[in-house]
């Protein structure tokens, strides 16, 4: 391979050689046609191809039907914090989330902002979010439940769907384990995701909305923070992220050539227990901040016995090629994501690396 470091960054991450190698023999000419994607017209039929395989293949590896619809945003997901408020809270109805930490914290804060009614239905904040809440408490009139699939800075991920009453829409950010693993995704009403951490670079939003909820949202809203604006244009109301959909439509075939998600499961599960085994194994030399039933395959966060040892650890790892191992800015220790397109032998290399580092710093 071409001189390619160990890259666990959080995000944007890691993308599979192959997309890579393909998006740089067609960057000057797209397939022959003379131009690149970036200066093609997003009104062009060439175009229209690019986004409608995308959407498509998004709908087949989660396999939802006609009644979902497929969109491609800008903004990140942290404009989709204020557009699911915006669009799904009716008058005299509240939406009700579950806090797990940094982002389902900001995706409260932010839908408080339209002034309605918000409730906690259950939270982890009582042990440092370290874990998932299982029991959830609805309020009175409850509009959707929300909830972060999982959770990048503290590490831990749903590896089940909660159960809503009829009538509630189920809304999930799944930005940071966006299709990583199979989940029962026609058991959502809207799934929302930023492409940076599993399915393309930053810069487009994957939101997957079911349609019969459609004609049921708020009226009268921004043009561009109503969903029914981009739905009715096929996410081309304005200038699409045009360039980044291209890039995320080709790791979507990525995926499915991997095999679909049972396949990429199994194999992010191998590679977070290189790090996890390193970590369980260490005699506390390593101690995970997760409780082990809610670890993620995606973020592992640890720490080590002394800050100074952590800053070695960095230091050390970074000589041998590995970076993006700095925890969090507010959480601090030590972080390795490992999203679906992180090869087999970068996760290897980070777990051989951990033990051999324990035996010279014991």
């Amino acid at each position: 391979m071409e001189n390619r470091i160990h890259n666990f960054n959080a995000g944007p991450s890691v993308l599979p050689v192959e997309v890579l190698k393909d998006v740089q023999a067609n960057l000057l000419s797209y397939k022959g046609y003379g131009l690149s994607v970036m200066e093609m017209s997003h009104r062009s039929a060439e175009y229209q191809k690019i986004i409608d395989d995308a959407n498509a293949a998004v709908k087949r590896i989660m396999d939802l039907g006609d009644d979902y619809e497929v969109i491609f945003l800008g903004g990140g997901a942290s404009t989709q914090f204020l557009m699911v408020a915006m669009n799904l809270i009716p008058d005299g109805k509240e939406g009700n989330y579950v806090n797990t930490g940094t982002w389902a914290s900001t995706a409260l804060k932010e839908a408080k902002k339209i002034g309605k009614g918000m409730h906690v239905a259950a939270t982890s904040e009582d042990k440092e979010f370290t874990y998932i809440p299982k029991e959830l408490n609805f309020s009175a009139n409850p509009a959707f439940l929300h909830i972060t699939t999982n959770n990048t800075i503290r590490g831990t991920e749903y590896d089940h769907t909660p159960e809503v009453p009829e009538g509630v829409l189920l809304i999930s950010d799944m930005s940071s384990n966006f299709l990583s693993r199979p989940y029962d995704f026609k058991k959502y009403d809207l799934i929302y995701a930023g492409a940076q951490k599993n399915v393309g670079p930053a810069g487009v939003t994957v939101v997957a909305i079911r349609k019969s909820i459609v004609d049921k949202m708020n009226t009268g809203l921004p043009t561009m923070l109503d969903y029914r604006t981009h739905i009715s244009k096929g996410s081309m109301f304005n200038t699409p992220p045009a360039f980044n959909i291209y890039v995320v439509g080709e790791v979507l075939k990525w995926i499915e050539g991997f095999g679909g998600l049972d396949k990429l499961h199994a194999h992010n599960l191998k590679k977070a227990n290189y790090i996890y085994d390193a970590i369980d194994n260490s005699n506390g030399f390593y101690k995970g901040t997760v409780v082990k039933e809610d670890r993620s395959l995606m973020n592992i966060p640890f720490r080590l016995q002394t800050e100074d040892l952590e800053k070695k650890f960095i230091s050390e790892a970074k000589t041998l090629g590995m970076i993006g191992l700095k925890g969090h800015r507010s959480v601090g220790g030590c972080r390795a994501s490992v999203y679906n397109s992180c090869p087999l032998e970068s996760a290897k290399a980070l777990g051989d690396f951990m033990k051999k580092f324990q035996a010279e710093n014991e």
